[in-house]
C-alpha cells in the first residue's frame, strides 16, 4: 500500500492512497491539480499541476509492504520569479524594481552607487524590492541594473537625464499670465466704476421754475378791478333802492 499525506500551508492536509491487493485508489480532501504521475503499481510518484505558492507545504510517502514500512518527507518550497522593471524618478535617478519575488531578490548595479535597497513583503509571502540609483559621477548616461534570483538573474538598461527646468517654468509662466489678466480687468472696473460715481455727484440738481412778481400781480388785478366795478354798481343800486323807500323830507345819509 502507497500513501501520500500533504500537509500544505494553505487549506487543510489530505491523502492519496492505493492498494495493490485491490488494485485501488483513494482520494481524500485533494485538490485536481494533485494526482498521480501514471500507474501507482508501477510508480508511486506525485505530481503537481500549475504549481503555486498555495502548494508549498510538506508531502510524506508512505509504504508499506512485507519488506517493511517506510516513509520519506519532502518540504516543497516554490519559487516565485520577481518581475523587473525600471524608470528614472523625479530627479532624473534610474529607479529598479523587482515586484512579488519569492524569495527577495537582489539587485545589483553594473557601476558603483550608494543605494539602499528597500523591501516590502505581501502577504502571499513575495517580497518587492526597490533600488535607486545615485551616482557619484553626474556624467553617468546608460544604467544597467542585474536582479538576481534563483529562479533566474535578468537585466535592463535605462538611460535617465537630468529633469527639464522648462517642466516647472511653463506652468508658473501661465499662471501669472492668467493672475495679470484678472487684475488688470479689476483695475480697469474700478476706475470705472469710480468715474461713473463722480459723474452721478457732480451733476447740477433739477429746479422748478420762478415767476416774477410782476405776471402774479398781472394775474390777480384783473379780478381785482372787476370785482370793484362790481362793488361800485351794487352801492349805486342800493343807494337808489333806499332812497325811494325813504319818507317824504327824508334824504338818505351820505
Amino acid at each position: 500500500m502507497v500513501t501520500w499525506k500533504i500537509s500544505p500551508k494553505v487549506g487543510g492536509p489530505c491523502t492519496l492512497g492505493y492498494r495493490a491487493d485491490q488494485n485501488k485508489t483513494d482520494r481524500t480532501n485533494c485538490s485536481d491539480s494533485m494526482n498521480w504521475k501514471f500507474r501507482p503499481d508501477r510508480d508511486p510518484a506525485l505530481e503537481i499541476w500549475q504549481v503555486g505558492i498555495d502548494h508549498e507545504g510538506n508531502y510524506t510517502c508512505e509504504v508499506v509492504a512485507t519488506e517493511g514500512n517506510f516513509h520519506k518527507t519532502y518540504h516543497l518550497t516554490v519559487l516565485v520569479p520577481p518581475r523587473l522593471t525600471m524608470y528614472c524618478d523625479d530627479h532624473g535617478n534610474p529607479v529598479c524594481k523587482a515586484t512579488a519575488g519569492k524569495p527577495a531578490a537582489q539587485i545589483l548595479w553594473v557601476l558603483e552607487s550608494n543605494s539602499t535597497p528597500k523591501e516590502e513583503g505581501h502577504d502571499n509571502g513575495t517580497v518587492t524590492v526597490l533600488s535607486t540609483f545615485t551616482a557619484y559621477s553626474t556624467n553617468v548616461t546608460n544604467t544597467t541594473c542585474i536582479v538576481s534570483h534563483p529562479a533566474g538573474n535578468q537585466s535592463m538598461t535605462i538611460a535617465c537625464h537630468p529633469p527639464d527646468n522648462n517642466g516647472f517654468i511653463l506652468p508658473v509662466s501661465i499662471t501669472l499670465c492668467f493672475l495679470s489678466i484678472i487684475i488688470f480687468m479689476a483695475v480697469i472696473y474700478y476706475f470705472k466704476l469710480h468715474s461713473d460715481r463722480l459723474c452721478l455727484k457732480t451733476k447740477p440738481p433739477e429746479t422748478a421754475p420762478t415767476h416774477s412778481p410782476q405776471d402774479d400781480t398781472m394775474e390777480v388785478e384783473p379780478y381785482t378791478t372787476y370785482v370793484q366795478k362790481e362793488n361800485v354798481i351794487y352801492n349805486s343800486v342800493s343807494d337808489l333802492t333806499v332812497g325811494q323807500n325813504l319818507p317824504q323830507g327824508l334824504s338818505p345819509a351820505t
